[in-house]
């Protein structure tokens, strides 16, 4: 069979500890050919670290080389890049968020479209276990038709202190486009992507604009700091679904929280630990199952599935247009907080 040649875009972190330890797992399916970055040095550490044959400094040149690429930049450049490599007949898996604007969004999704070629983006929490089972016993109908959903991302005090997650410019926001899109994107996969009608949010940055910051995750310059730290927004549905969230990188809480659950008519779940609540036998009926959350597994499983999907062996589980809503409403939270109204949407 014929391996699918593969070009990572972007060396940093999240290229070095998550997709390239995973195409590495799949060599019988996967070639990693090329990689690159503006580093041009950094690029060739990589490439020697991980017995990458080709570098390249730009990203244009390494298209020919390859049949699907992963994009691991700054946020800021996601849509530029896809779109060129779509135009050039490749592949894409575009780190999340999808990108900074929906309409960056939709002209990835024209581009994908027009070129006939599978476009992804790395909400991989949706591999995790406990997602998956979730949303097996969501369509089991364990828990009737859902009607409020709450999701939690607060970090205590873990504001990145490393690459650019604090330039607003590149990263277009902080806690909630970085680590809140993930459990945004969850809740809406698990709820069957409802048309969203009304957006209410909230952004702070107090906490990391004090000075003398108490910091887990290394150093970060107190007077540039310019996008959320923290985040609030309430989301409502035109099934009538209810969605209320709160993320942050930096809380003054016990401790880091991380948690969704989904009360519907007949019964309810949470996902982190997946626990399913229900009025079964005359009594109340409280079912868990344990699992050890896996992000390596997840970044595999998600790996496996772009894969398949580009040799056309498997459906996406993470569609472009799913992908977009994430981007719309993250929009509409930001624009909430700047105008201070609600946002109603088309």
């Amino acid at each position: 069979m014929a391996k699918l040649k593969m070009g990572i875009i972007g060396a940093g972190g999240i290229a070095q500890d998550r997709h390239i330890p995973a195409y590495l797992n799949l060599q019988d399916e996967v070639e990693l050919t090329a990689v690159q970055d503006l580093n041009v040095e950094r690029a060739q550490e990589v490439a020697d670290k991980f017995t990458i044959p080709l570098v390249f400094q730009d990203y244009k040149d390494l298209f020919a080389q390859v049949d699907a690429v992963t994009i691991c930049t700054p946020n800021k450049f996601h849509s530029e890049i896809a779109i060129q490599a779509l135009e050039a007949g490749v592949h894409v898996l575009c780190e999340k968020p999808m990108a900074i604007t929906a309409k960056e969004c939709k002209e990835m999704i024209a581009a994908s479209e027009k070129a006939n070629k599978q476009l992804s983006i790395g909400f991989h929490y949706r591999h995790t276990q406990e997602a998956r089972v979730a949303k097996q016993a969501i369509i089991n109908g364990e828990i009737g038709d859902p009607l409020v959903c709450r999701m939690r991302a607060m970090r205590r005090r873990k504001v990145p202190g490393w690459g650019v997650f604090t330039n607003k410019e590149l990263q277009g926001g902080g806690s909630l486009i970085d680590w809140g899109c993930h459990f945004l994107d969850l809740s809406l996969w698990l709820l069957g992507n409802p048309k969203p009608v009304e957006v209410m949010g909230t952004t702070y940055n107090r906490l990391s604009k004090t000075p003398n910051q108490l910091n887990e995750w290394g150093v970060f310059d107190h007077e540039t700091f310019d996008v959320d730290d923290h985040v609030t927004g309430y989301i409502t549905f035109e099934n009538g679904v209810s969605l209320m969230l709160e993320c942050s990188w930096s809380a003054n809480i016990k401790e880091d929280e991380t948690s969704l659950s989904i009360s519907g008519v007949d019964g309810g779940l949470s996902v982190y630990p997946f626990e399913l609540y229900q009025a079964k036998y005359g009594t109340f009926f409280n079912g868990e199952a344990k699992f050890a959350s896996d992000a390596d597994q997840a970044g595999l499983l998600q790996a496996q599935n772009f894969v398949a999907s580009c040799l056309g062996e498997a459906e996406l589980i993470v569609k472009p247009k799913q992908a977009l809503q994430v981007t719309r409403l993250m929009e509409a939270i930001y624009l909430s907080s700047e105008t201070g109204r609600s946002v109603r949407l088309d």
